[in-house]
């Protein structure tokens, strides 16, 4: 059975199916910002629960960030504190691309855009993926700034702990990483390094 199929039929499932949607389309009502919060919470639950696992190649693709959490305020859960939740501004959309280049080794690359009206800021670097944990591990290891579609500026990401030669020398533990709990081909969950939740939209 497909990971995704083992949490379909579930509340917290349709609650994130929603959020997906009503951002998608602004027609469709968004469920609160907390309700998607305990949706997310049970589903990363379910999956450590089930031992769900899914396919390097399952994230491929681009990614629009839907929904995050802070890790600073108010609601603790999974031995955390946790930030209210928010849905992100349409006027600055964000997008994280993966790019399953050696599936059969799990290496890939990684981009992260942020779009402010005809600001552009790119981060790329690497990625290694551990299967078993659902866990990508990646570094930023260089950047690109452009101005309505003209390239401002590009060179190397100032404090990375890596570079593009020494990446996959890297112990897991010392990268950042996104502990993916949910794919699916119309959206992703993940708890970040720091604690934080997200979910983004098949863009």
């Amino acid at each position: 059975m497909e990971p995704a199929t083992v949490m379909s039929n579930t509340d917290f499932f349709a609650d994130l199916a929603q959020a997906a949607l009503s951002f998608r389309d602004s027609s469709k009502t968004r469920p609160k910002p907390d309700v998607v919060v305990n949706a997310l919470l049970q589903a990363e639950k379910t999956a450590k629960q089930q031992k769900l696992t899914y396919p390097f190649a399952s994230l491929s693709g681009n990614w629009r960030l839907c929904f995050a959490t802070g890790t600073r305020k108010v609601r603790k859960r999974s031995g955390i504190i946790l930030g209210k939740g928010f849905y992100m501004p349409k006027f600055s959309p964000a997008y994280i691309s993966f790019d399953t280049l050696d599936t059969s080794i799990n290496r890939g690359r990684i981009s992260n855009k942020i779009q402010f009206g005809g600001f552009t800021l790119e981060l790329s670097g690497l990625t290694q993926y551990i299967d078993k944990k659902n866990l990508l591990a990646f570094d930023f290891h260089t950047y690109e700034i452009n101005l309505f579609n003209y390239k401002v500026y590009s060179g190397n990401v100032p404090g990375s702990k890596t570079n593009q030669s020494n990446f996959y020398d890297q112990k897991i533990g010392k990268l950042a990483f996104f502990a993916f709990f949910l794919i699916t081909e119309n959206f992703i969950a993940a708890r970040g390094r720091g604690g934080g939740l997200a979910l983004w939209i098949k863009e």
